[in-house]
C-alpha cells in the first residue's frame, strides 16, 4: 500500500527507491506470504527499547519543502504529505569503509575503524570517532577524532570532545561551537565557547565567544554580524552605492583584530 500522489517510494525488503504506478484494470497479481523471521531471544533492554520506540514520536522535517509531520519512533522511512518526497528515517552506523551518499533524518555513528568517503552526509545528529573526508550537514555533531578532516562541517551545535585533535581544512559553520579538546581551522558561528583545557588556533568570525580560565585561543578574531564579516558571505547580496551616514556596528569588526 502506497500514498495515490506519491511519485516515489522504496522497497521496504531491498531498500532500493521505484517509482510507484497503479496495476491495470482486470490485472491479477500473485502475492506470496512470507515466512516469519525465527524468534530470536533478545535482552530485556532491548524489548523495553523496542516498546519504547513504538510508544514515541517524533518530528521531521521534509529535505524537499521543509514540510514538518509527526512519525512514530518506530518507523524507518515516510513520505511527506505535501509533495510526496520519500524521506529516510533510519539510523546509520559505519565501522569500514562506506562512500554512498547519505540522506537521512536520523543518527549516524562513524565509529573509530571507520572510513566515510561519501561527498555528502545529511542527518539529525552525528557522532564522528572515525576518518570523515565527505561533507557533512546535521543539526548536533560531536566530534570525538584526532586527525584532519578535508570536509565541510555545518550545523546548529558542534562539540569537539576533550580527546580530540582536528584540524579542518574547510570552513565549519555553526549556530554554536563548543572546543573542550584541540582543534585547528575556520570558524563561522553565532556563538564560540572554549572551555577549560581546550585549545583552539584559526580565524574566527562570530557575535559572541566566550574562552574559560585555563582555555586557549590564538588567531584573528571578527566579532559583529557574521552575514557581514566574510567575503564569501556577500554574493547573494547587491553593493549599495552609499552608506549610512552614521557609525555602524558593521564598521567596528570590518578589519579583524588579532588575539592571543
Amino acid at each position: 500500500m502506497e500514498y495515490a500522489a506519491a511519485k516515489s517510494s522504496m522497497c521496504r525488503q531491498c531498500g532500493r527507491s521505484f517509482t510507484p504506478f497503479a496495476p491495470k484494470p482486470g490485472l491479477k497479481l500473485r502475492t506470496t506470504e512470507e515466512a516469519p523471521a525465527p524468534e530470536t531471544s533478545s535482552s530485556i533492554f532491548g524489548k523495553l527499547e523496542d516498546f519504547w520506540k513504538r510508544q514515541t514520536s517524533c518530528v521531521v522535517e521534509c529535505f524537499e519543502c521543509k514540510r514538518k509531520q509527526q512519525v512514530s519512533g518506530a518507523a524507518t522511512s515516510t513520505i511527506c504529505p505535501s509533495c510526496s518526497a520519500h524521506i529516510d528515517l533510519r539510523d546509520y552506523k559505519i565501522t569500514s569503509g562506506f562512500s554512498r551518499s547519505i540522506r537521512t533524518r536520523g543518527n549516524v555513528h562513524l565509529s573509530g575503524k571507520g572510513d566515510l568517503a561519501s561527498s555528502s552526509v545529511e542527518c539529525q545528529s552525528a557522532l564522528i570517532e572515525g576518518r570523515l573526508r565527505g561533507n557533512l550537514h546535521c543539526d548536533t555533531a560531536t566530534i570525538n577524532y584526532s586527525g584532519k578532516i578535508p570536509g565541510r562541517i555545518s550545523g546548529r551545535h558542534v562539540v569537539v570532545e576533550r580527546k580530540a585533535d582536528i584540524h579542518c581544512f574547510r570552513t565549519v559553520r555553526a549556530e554554536h561551537i563548543e572546543i573542550k579538546g584541540r582543534m585547528s581551522g575556520e570558524i563561522i558561528a553565532q556563538s564560540v565557547t572554549v572551555h577549560r583545557k581546550g585549545s583552539l588556533e584559526g580565524d574566527v568570525t562570530a557575535r559572541a565567544i566566550s574562552v574559560d580560565r585555563g582555555g586557549m585561543f590564538s588567531g584573528q578574531l571578527a566579532i559583529g554580524q557574521v552575514g557581514l564579516a566574510q567575503g564569501e558571505l556577500l554574493g547573494e547580496q547587491k553593493p549599495t552605492a552609499s552608506r549610512p551616514a552614521g557609525s555602524t556596528f558593521q564598521d567596528a569588526v570590518a578589519r579583524p583584530l588579532p588575539a592571543t
